[in-house]
């Protein structure tokens, strides 16, 4: 089974910005749809963007405007470009494949936005 990879979580002040990098162990991509979620501290993880294999995307709309999926399938690379960071957007950002009954995980990395 494939494996997933993240990074480039940090601290950023409001308003800056980071992208995050997810890392296929395997050539994933064109079989599986590429997520990222977020779950912040006492809430429910939220799925907050989708790629296809196609390169249709989809956000949810409290990052719509502000970050940008895309996938890079020579590196089996997905990333998050995050811009306009608030303080609400402090969470653990993880990296999912999904394809029928099956998911794929990493292990998450921590954005922490300061006001």
């Amino acid at each position: 089974q494939a494996q997933l990879v993240e990074s480039g979580g940090g601290l950023v002040q409001a308003g800056g910005s980071l992208r995050l990098s997810c890392a296929a162990s395997g050539r994933i991509f064109s079989m599986y749809i590429m997520g990222w979620y977020r779950q912040a501290p006492g809430k429910q993880r939220e799925l907050i963007a989708i790629i296809t294999s196609g390169g249709i995307t989809n956000y949810a709309d409290s990052v719509k405007g502000r970050f940008t999926i895309s996938g890079d399938n020579a590196k089996n690379t997905v990333y998050l470009e995050m811009n306009s960071l608030k303080p609400e957007d402090t969470a653990v950002y993880y990296c999912n494949a999904h394809r029928g009954s099956v998911n794929i995980w990493g292990q998450g990395t921590q954005v922490t936005v300061s006001s």
